[in-house]
């Protein structure tokens, strides 16, 4: 089993949509320990990476990253907007000329994005960020790997551990971002960016599942 590109396009419009339906839940989110524009900032970058895909449905799969990391970067806000697009961005590196990606492809496809979103942000493990998502995510995908998983369960695997790092980040500290300034009020709230984050992987992970 490997991941098409048409996989990769209907994933993306499936995260658009995602996205859409959990604007108001990751506003709320942000409101509390950020400036109350997770939601509308994603929704508003996706929406506009919608309006690209059209012409990106014969393109291969590193173009079509590159495209919409290009998009996120000039119609995203905030913080969100830089480190979603590194994401992208550095995933497209990784699959410039590639009609399909195996599960090793995806891995070091991801393992690139967080490379470059540690990078940007200065973001570790615990900092209460989209990378206590991410990272928990990327090591099930090796483990899964290592262990002779099929694409889908690996895909699974990683959604269930970026969920319960989105999780863990409820009784964090913040120490990066928007939400550090706050101090030990941060504490008892949920990272708006691991939950837009989790919302990526779970929705990949159904998309290859329903596929």
């Amino acid at each position: 089993m490997v991941i098409t590109r048409d996989n990769i396009i209907e994933w993306i419009t499936r995260y658009a949509e995602t996205l859409a339906e959990n604007r108001d839940y990751l506003t709320q989110l942000d409101a509390a320990i950020g400036d109350a524009d997770h939601g509308a900032n994603m929704d508003r970058g996706f929406q506009a990476v919608m309006k690209k895909l059209p012409e990106l449905r014969d393109k291969d799969i590193g173009t079509i990253f590159k495209t919409v990391g290009m998009t996120l970067l000039s119609t995203v806000g905030g913080a969100g907007g830089p480190l979603y697009s590194t994401i992208f961005l550095q995933a497209g590196m990784k699959t410039t000329g590639k009609m399909e990606l195996t599960l090793q492809d995806w891995i070091d496809a991801l393992d690139a994005g967080i490379s470059g979103v540690k990078m940007r942000g200065k973001a570790e493990l615990g900092d209460k960020t989209m990378i206590d998502a991410l990272v928990p995510a990327l090591n099930a995908l090796k483990h899964a790997e290592e262990n002779g998983s099929t694409l889908s369960d690996a895909l699974e695997r990683a959604a269930r551990a970026a969920e319960e790092g989105m999780k863990a980040t409820i009784p964090l500290v913040a120490r990066k971002g928007r939400a550090s300034y706050l101090g030990e009020r941060s504490a008892g709230h949920q990272d708006p960016g691991a939950t837009s984050s989790y919302l990526l992987l779970r929705t990949i992970a159904e998309q290859l599942k329903n596929s």
